[in-house]
């Protein structure tokens, strides 16, 4: 039977972790302050909408862009703002980890992708409560999320399934992922070029991230989390522990009274 859901997951910002790269506002390179990974989840039989939604989007970008994947990073702020325009009204949900990098512990995450292992965690178990919680309004498929990953070159995806794998026979009671909804067999990964799933994730995280990573001048940009929030994954109104987690727990990170609204939209 086919799955009920298709989530496709992006990342916004990097897992470089050395404390003398961060970026500085004012100079060009560097490292992020911020990582996030989310997804952008809907019914499997609204895939076909999903390329509908990002091609009205590509239509309204000038010529030089229309033929190319939507990339947040590519876009101007006008072109910011209505591609987030086109997308947060749609029959879709948003979940999202992110992880302030300055706080963590140096040597905490030493191994090749051990950062990003940990977030993926936090973030299936977010993705598997969305579809658990979304399934009695969802009949048709077998219950189970289709998950596309946007390809990183570092990474390896047998290894990875591997790695969810060796999470569900642990048992462990700390991990709390609801495993009926998780398809570990069908985990893939595709450029970001080849699935228009994977650009409206590129352009969602990038848009909630927007509001807490600083930008060239320093400042943070939270109007397109406010858009978003109607998409964003929620239980009682409780944003900040489904579908907008911030790791580790925000009342530890020094954050500026910009960055602060971020927690006043999903507080």
């Amino acid at each position: 039977m086919a799955h009920s859901f298709i989530a496709y997951i992006d990342e916004a910002g990097d897992d470089g972790l050395n404390p003398d790269r961060y970026r500085v506002p004012g100079r060009g390179g560097g490292s992020s302050h911020w990582l996030t990974i989310g997804a952008t989840v809907w019914r499997q039989s609204r895939d076909l909408d999903a390329v509908r939604w990002a091609k009205e989007i590509r239509e309204q970008l000038p010529q030089q862009k229309k033929h190319k994947p939507l990339h947040y990073k590519d876009f101007d702020h006008a072109q910011r703002v209505m591609a987030i325009t086109g997308l947060c009204d749609r029959p879709m949900r948003a979940t999202a980890v992110i992880a302030n990098k300055p706080i963590i512990p140096a040597g905490m995450y030493e191994q090749k992708n051990q950062l990003y292992h940990y977030m993926c965690r936090y973030l299936l178990e977010r993705l598997s409560w969305l579809c658990r919680d979304m399934r009695p309004m969802v009949p048709e498929g077998d219950g189970r999320v289709k998950i596309v990953f946007s390809r990183r070159r570092a990474m390896n995806y047998d290894d990875f399934q591997h790695y969810i794998q060796r999470l569900k026979d642990a048992a462990d009671p700390e991990i709390r992922i609801h495993w009926p909804v998780i398809d570990i067999s069908a985990i893939e990964a595709e450029d970001h070029g080849s699935r228009f799933g994977l650009q409206i994730a590129d352009l969602v995280m990038s848009g909630l991230t927007a509001a807490l990573e600083p930008d060239f001048y320093g400042n943070v940009e939270p109007r397109f989390a406010r858009m978003l929030k109607p998409i964003v994954y929620s239980r009682g109104g409780n944003y900040l522990s489904y579908g907008a987690k911030i790791v580790p727990n925000a009342d530890t990170i020094p954050l500026t009274e910009q960055q602060r609204e971020f927690l006043a939209i999903f507080g």
